[in-house]
């Protein structure tokens, strides 16, 4: 299940990923996106809160193609925080970077502990 964690009427999204991801909370979220492009917002920062999101629950078909949609869109994304309690996670936000980095000047994408969502919030907010 997806919430929004705050709403911004700015280039903002906040979101949390709640007991996996499935196919009805990709299409909600490529609305809420949607949605900000339609009013001109470029770039589109992005909180993604994954502390209680349940792999096991998760729709592997939906997880591809929301890789598949992120790609399509990338460049209208700004800054990404990534907001988890996941050594994986932690390690894979910096290659990321590294991969995306020719293809998106100004773009930064970083992981917080739950523990600093404060800080997370602040990262995207301040650069909107």
């Amino acid at each position: 299940m997806v919430e929004q964690l705050k709403t911004y009427k700015n280039g903002i999204l906040a979101i949390e990923i709640i007991d996996g991801f499935t196919e009805t909370d990709e299409k909600f979220l490529q609305k809420l996106f949607e949605d900000k492009k339609e009013k001109g917002f470029d770039p589109i920062n992005i909180l993604i809160k994954l502390d209680e999101a349940k792999i096991s629950k998760s729709s592997i078909k939906v997880f591809f193609e929301d890789i598949i949609y992120t790609l399509r869109n990338y460049k209208q994304m700004g800054h990404v925080a990534v907001v988890a309690h996941s050594n994986i996670l932690k390690a894979l936000v910096p290659i990321d970077n590294w991969f995306f980095q020719r293809s998106s000047k100004g773009r930064e994408e970083r992981y917080f502990d739950i523990s600093q969502l404060d800080q997370a919030f602040k990262f995207i907010e301040k650069t909107s």
